[in-house]
């Protein structure tokens, strides 16, 4: 009787064991069908985000300082008096807006792209270029002999013309040219890293050698009797005296000013030195929207240093 009850739970596991088998196998069969079904699903979905990337628009990473009122600036909010819509700074809880980021998001409105605006001290913006952290730089940036061995530039998006600024009240108020300033020990200042440094040693005489990383600074000086004269652009001279109602600027006589700083007249968009696939589309850019015009560029102008924070 033992040995009957052993020989059938034998036969009994061993049917047991071969249904197991079975219901494995089955499993085995069975999973591949899901898996082949969860790679076409995979697929689907990888066609689909490809298809999402591929209607994205590209991005006009623009490198600025945004501290050069009126050409750019920071602010807390997106909206602006004239109902313009400022631009998100990278990384950052701040927006940008002034002359450049309005002629930027024109040309990237153009282009079909999203604009991207980098924030980045004006000593390090062509460094930072070329390190790739944006591709091109709409910063109120001169077109020089110098920079041009180093950078690719289109045709200027806006004309300027340069100036000094003096106390209201001081010993400089009534200078008209630049042989007025000779042998007079003024203290002169620019800003670091522009085409006006080389000017600084046209003055005979005049002390230099304390430049600041922003206009903003320079004007400071002036205002604290740090320095006399600051030289500089004619709109960003405009747009400090809004808020600092001790200085003056003085344009100087046509026949007794600075020479060369006519390369500071031309104010360019840069793209790295081999870039020029991107220069040249910004240049296509900028010739369909005609931004070739002097007039539509003061008017532009204009309206941003009416815009600006008084905070800029």
């Amino acid at each position: 009787m033992k040995k009957r009850n052993l020989f059938m739970a034998v036969i009994t596991g061993a049917m047991a064991m071969t249904m197991m088998s079975g219901c494995g196998a089955g499993a085995s069969n069975s999973s591949a069908v899901p898996s082949s079904a969860s790679s076409s699903s995979v697929t689907v979905q990888e066609s689909s985000v490809v298809e999402k990337r591929s209607e994205e628009k590209e991005v006009l990473r623009v490198g600025m300082e945004c501290a050069y009122a009126p050409f750019n600036w920071t602010q807390d909010s997106p909206s602006t008096p004239d109902g313009s819509v400022a631009v998100p700074i990278y990384d950052s809880s701040y927006y940008a807006y002034g002359y450049d980021v309005a002629v930027a998001q024109m040309l990237a409105d153009e282009m079909g792209m999203d604009l991207e605006i980098h924030k980045v001290e004006w000593s390090s913006i062509g460094i930072s270029m070329d390190a790739g952290d944006y591709d091109c730089i709409i910063a109120g940036m001169g077109r020089t002999a110098e920079r041009e061995m180093a950078y690719a530039f289109t045709e200027p998006y806006y004309y300027r013309d340069n100036c000094i600024v003096v106390k209201k009240d001081g010993a400089y108020a009534n200078v008209k040219g630049l042989s007025d300033l000779a042998g007079t020990g003024c203290k002169v200042t620019t800003q670091l890293g522009t085409g006006w440094i080389p000017l600084l040693d046209q003055i005979e005489g005049a002390q230099t050698g304390s430049n600041y990383e922003t206009t903003s600074e320079c004007f400071m000086a002036v205002s604290n009797g740090v320095a006399d004269i600051c030289i500089v652009d004619l709109p960003t001279a405009q747009s400090a005296l809004l808020t600092n109602k001790d200085l003056m600027i003085i344009t100087l006589d046509a026949n007794d000013t600075f020479s060369g700083d006519e390369e500071m007249v031309n104010v360019c968009i840069a793209t790295r030195k081999n870039d020029t696939e991107l220069r040249d589309k910004i240049q296509a850019a900028m010739t369909a929207i005609g931004w070739n015009d002097k007039a539509a560029m003061d008017e532009l102008m204009n309206k941003a240093i009416e815009q600006q924070p008084a905070a800029n």
